[in-house]
């Protein structure tokens, strides 16, 4: 018999969580229970299992996401907007959100099913199950109605789209996203002078500059005790970049490096760029399997553009994916122009979205969405031979 369970904590997944053939570190206990332990103070995880019988043969992965305009609305955002935002927040986002994906991280990280085992349909109908049972939970514990539900983010090829009757049922419209940039290492660049060899001229000169620019720089990678000592730090920088975001909906826990590193162990990387012994930036990256992940970064606004602290960023980035043999680096959405010049290419991603309340609140609710993660008009950089 096919049925479903919640789990409210990653502590209570069944042993059978990590023995699925995922190759996904976003899927798994270890980075879950980070996750749980230093979520944003407005995002709550819930665990999802599908079983036939006894045998676990789906997950996913729903955030409850409460919108607080002060998180979703950042220092930078337009007034005017900001106050249309808190209009259209009080009368259509009002209330919680559940989210079946990592609200976190670009990509398709919230579903998983053993084909073999269950299909699509039956899997994505238990989903469906599990989502109205969490909106009853959520209102007898909380009293907050939910608001919005949705699924994120699919690539044009994700199996997902095929299942085009249930969106219908569920009355879940499609619609794009920022592309997800994506960094493909060549089987002839084993050290990241191959890389850099391939460039053509204008971009080996970009590279010379960037690199002459960030000479006084000192790249150090942070054990745990490091992450601890340097958190304020680290933190401070990460409001630095993220403030400036237009929209954002949410904002880091203060620990959620320290946690990740905690449970990751030497699959999270965190490195901080040094000038004079001062801490003026840092950039995290996760070993996803064959796979390196782009996470959270930070820097010193004032100094970005003398040190070219960003690119060298980027630039560090791809090289440390090629001298640990990945087959690809996510760089995610944003700054899509930059990430193409060193060498990222842009894959389209979607969202599936409703509003649970009426037609008119869709209708809001797609024009927030299409505020607060446009499909820009940007110029591709080409930069290799």
């Amino acid at each position: 018999m096919i049925h479903f369970k919640l789990y409210h904590s990653a502590v209570d997944l069944p042993n059978s969580w990590d023995t699925l053939p995922i190759q996904d570190i976003f899927l798994k206990t270890g980075f879950l229970k980070a996750l749980e332990y230093s979520s944003p103070a407005n995002i709550s995880t819930y665990f999802l299992g599908v079983y036939s019988s006894q045998n676990l043969v789906g997950i996913a992965i729903i955030q409850r996401v409460e919108m607080y305009l002060d998180d979703v609305f950042r220092k930078t955002s337009n007034q005017f907007f900001k106050r249309c935002g808190k209009f259209l927040i009080s009368k259509i986002v009002k209330g919680n959100a559940l989210i079946v994906g990592n609200l976190m991280h670009t990509g398709q990280h919230g579903l998983y099913f053993n084909s073999e085992h269950i299909s699509q349909d039956v899997f994505m109908s238990q989903v469906s199950l599990g989502l109205q049972a969490l909106k009853k939970i959520i209102k007898e514990n909380f009293s907050k109605k939910i608001r919005i539900i949705g699924f994120k983010d699919y690539f044009e090829n994700d199996v997902i789209h095929l299942n085009k009757n249930f969106f219908k049922k569920e009355n879940l419209y499609k619609t794009q996203a920022q592309p997800n940039m994506i960094f493909v290492v060549r089987d002839t660049w084993t050290l990241p002078e191959h890389y850099i060899a391939d460039f053509n001229k204008k971009y080996k000169k970009r590279y010379k500059t960037a690199r002459k620019k960030g000479v006084d720089i000192v790249s150090k990678e942070f054990g745990l005790d490091d992450i601890k000592n340097y958190s304020v730090q680290i933190y401070d920088l990460y409001e630095n970049v993220s403030d400036n975001a237009r929209v954002n909906s949410f904002k880091l826990h203060k620990k959620h490096f320290y946690q990740l590193k905690k449970e990751l162990k030497d699959n999270f990387k965190v490195y901080g760029y040094f000038l004079d012994e001062q801490l003026i930036g840092f950039y995290t990256l996760i070993i996803n399997y064959d796979k390196l992940e782009t996470y959270f970064l930070g820097y010193n606004q004032e100094l970005q553009h003398k040190y070219q602290i960003y690119l060298n960023m980027l630039f560090d980035m791809a090289s440390f994916g090629i001298q640990h043999k990945c087959k690809e680096v996510v760089f995610a959405r944003t700054a899509m122009e930059i990430k193409s010049s060193i060498g990222a290419k842009p894959f389209n991603m979607y969202i599936y979205l409703k509003h649970t309340n009426n037609i008119i609140a869709n209708t809001v609710l797609k024009l927030v969405v299409k505020y607060a993660n446009p499909v820009r008009d940007w110029e591709e950089r080409h930069p290799f031979l």
